[in-house]
């Protein structure tokens, strides 16, 4: 790097995501004409809803495209405290509720606002990749809390207790889970949000895949403390990914200094977005219900398949659109590590993985492999799978 050329330690820091070198690379191959199987990515392979993509069309013929309430449309955050009480029987008053161009602008509002330097957020290992970034960003430390496959992935509140300390500012719960596909039972996660108020700290949930579960039932952690902040979006349930929009809501008192960060950062979510956002609530329960049962067709079929390879699936996942598949023995024959694991079967089978270290150390030796794409596609997949696996 030239000298004249100084990056911020903060930016310097930043790790990359695995998951988007992968795509790039496979990008790469698809520009010579070699035709690649995305089971890499983690983004619904459906199109918007008509419902929701009309009332986009509306408020750009009505003139809604200009700046809203930094805080978001109140009907919007109306619509967002209606759906809290349907699913959950929560009461949340759109005062609580911030409007963001995605979830991942929630979070950098949310670990800005909560967080000092030297503070410490509690994760479980493995988690989303991006977590720990956000934490760091904002001068806090993450504290990895392993999770084992033999126990579904699923938080053990004694471990959590355990690697609690005086700087402990909040546990992080997200369920179902990116990775792992795994939901929290109610009863941990009713657990872990008495053992934080012991403690004197807060309880992050990040539920972006709710609504995507299988078996089983989602729970907010809203049920458990109003003192939780919860963090969601409209990407993954409703196939939104491209129109950037989310929420966060959160206890009264920390809207006011959010809001200030949102004004000055941001301004406001995307106006005709939100419109949009009020249809998804609102109006697309039919369009939804089938992409969820498309979902659930392809994990049934995916997951049989891949223990027939030799990838272990020690228990089935019941939500979002992911398995996580030990890959050890694959690892060790092909590869020896999963990221080199990972690239070796798209340079060689044309099929695009996610390397598990890409989700912590916790999850290295494992695959991720995302079923938000057609059942021929995964079936085809599993085939060229198949093939490399035979490989001596």
């Amino acid at each position: 790097m030239s000298e004249s050329v100084r990056v911020s330690k903060r930016a310097s820091e930043i790790t990359p995501f695995l998951v988007m070198d992968i795509l790039e690379a496979a990008h790469k191959l698809e520009a010579k004409g070699v035709n690649v199987i995305h089971l890499e990515i983690g983004e619904p392979d459906f199109d918007t809803p008509e419902c929701i993509k009309e009332a986009a069309k509306k408020a750009l013929a009505d003139g809604e495209t200009h700046y809203t309430h930094s805080l978001g449309l109140l009907a919007l955050r109306e619509a967002i405290c209606e759906d809290m009480l349907t699913r959950y029987g929560v009461t949340v008053d759109p005062g609580q509720v911030i409007v963001t161009q995605g979830t991942s602008p929630a979070m950098l509002l949310l670990f800005s606002t909560i967080l000092e330097a030297g503070d410490e957020v509690i994760l479980s290992d493995p988690c989303y990749a991006c977590y720990d970034n956000f934490i760091r960003f904002a001068g806090a430390t993450p504290v990895r809390v392993p999770v084992t496959e033999d126990d579904s992935f699923q938080y053990r509140p004694q471990a959590i207790e355990a690697a609690m300390t005086e700087r402990t500012k909040a546990i992080l719960l997200n369920s179902p889970a990116n990775p792992t596909g795994t939901l929290l039972s109610p009863e941990r996660m009713d657990a872990i949000a008495r053992l934080a108020d012991a403690h004197g700290a807060h309880i992050v949930s990040d539920e972006i895949y709710h609504g995507l579960v299988y078996e089983g039932k989602d729970h907010s952690a809203l049920e458990f403390s109003d003192r939780a902040f919860v963090l969601n979006g409209f990407s993954k349930l409703y196939a939104m990914t491209g129109w950037r929009l989310g929420y966060l809501i959160a206890p009264k008192e920390f809207i006011r200094p959010m809001q200030k960060l949102c004004q000055n950062f941001f301004i406001s979510a995307n106006s005709v977005a939100q419109f949009a956002g009020i249809a998804a609530l609102k109006e697309s329960a039919a369009d939804v219900a089938r992409m969820k049962a498309t979902y659930d067709e392809r994990r049934r079929f995916l997951l049989p398949r891949l223990k027939a390879l030799g990838l272990g699936v020690a228990h089935d996942p019941t939500g979002a659109f992911y398995v996580l598949a030990n890959a050890r023995r694959w690892a060790e024959k092909f590869g020896g590590s999963s990221l080199k694991l990972a690239y070796d079967i798209l340079e060689k089978a044309h099929v695009g993985v996610t390397p598990g270290i890409d989700f912590g150390q916790g999850a290295e030796g494992f695959l991720r492999f995302s079923y938000a794409n057609s059942l021929e596609n995964i079936d085809e997949a599993l085939r060229r799978l198949e093939k490399y696996a035979a490989q001596a």
